[in-house]
């Protein structure tokens, strides 16, 4: 009998770069690229509720984008399949032309795609993850079938390093800070704290430890965009950038391995990476 292992499998890279906790890092950092796109972003902020509540809407991201890289193959076909019929309702209104437009046209699901992926892999090997180029390409790859699992043609989908690289260059022109941009990365950036019902723990929150330490990682998620995407926001797209956050990310990723190896073995690992080892038959050393 045949093991159900998902769409990619303990040999693949990505379930090799999945396995990185610093992956949040990458996904703060794909938002503030996503957002410098014009429709993009317009889709998200007229149709989501990520301001009334963003924690939820990133715990629905998450557990999407888990089920996708560890998930069988009945349960990345059924979570795909919602997700594609929730686009299918939403449209916009681009706010330059007043247009209105579906959120599932293939141009901006292509977008966010390749601004999540490229997004991901970058933070984790500037973080200080080892992948050969010839990974990095199998990685771009592998990931066509997440972009087909959304309503993708995988053909129009970049799919090496060089394919990125040459996307990002023909899309620079269109890309730009509107408004909503602005709006969403202000929120990234200072996002409300959770409540937890209690006033004294929601205001040590708000002005403790955490919210400078948060602040610090949202800084490094922008910091680890391209020099290009800094600038679109007002930034510097200066070297000295790329090496301070570099430096700020490999420290992340030592201090989050460092945090977990203090914990018992069950816990190390996020459940749905369990369970997809155990499916495997295969350890997670």
């Amino acid at each position: 009998m045949s093991v159900d292992v998902g769409l990619f499998g303990p040999q693949s890279v990505t379930w090799k770069l999945h396995r990185e906790p610093i992956l949040l890092l990458g996904g703060l950092r794909s938002l503030y690229l996503q957002a410098l796109h014009p429709r993009a972003v317009a889709g998200v902020a007229q149709n989501s509720g990520y301001r009334a509540d963003p924690w939820g809407r990133l715990n629905r991201t998450s557990e999407y984008v888990g089920t996708v890289i560890y998930g069988t193959t009945d349960e990345v076909e059924r979570a795909a399949s919602r997700l594609r019929r929730l686009h299918s309702r939403m449209t916009a209104t681009d706010p330059r032309t007043g247009e209105t437009f579906r959120i599932d046209e293939p141009d901006l699901l292509r977008w966010v795609h390749v601004a999540e992926v490229e997004s991901f892999l970058t933070t984790a090997t500037r973080a200080g993850l080892k992948l050969t180029p010839a990974e990095v390409d199998q990685y771009y790859t592998e990931q066509l079938r997440s972009a087909e699992l959304v309503g993708l043609d995988p053909a129009t989908v970049p799919a090496t390093a060089a394919e990125i690289d040459a996307y990002y260059e023909s899309m620079r022109p269109g890309l730009s800070l509107t408004k909503e941009s602005a709006e969403t990365a202000f929120f990234l950036t200072v996002p409300p704290v959770p409540n937890f019902g209690n006033r004294a723990l929601r205001l040590g929150m708000t002005l403790g430890p955490a919210r400078w330490a948060y602040l610090g990682v949202a800084g490094t998620a922008a910091a680890l965009l391209p020099p290009w995407a800094r600038r679109l926001y007002g930034g510097l797209g200066w070297p000295t950038t790329d090496v301070t956050a570099d430096l700020s990310a490999r420290s992340m990723r030592l201090l989050l391995a460092t945090v977990l190896n203090t914990l018992p073995r069950k816990y190390r690992t996020a459940p749905m990476r369990q369970a997809a080892l155990a499916r495997a038959n295969v350890s997670d050393d």
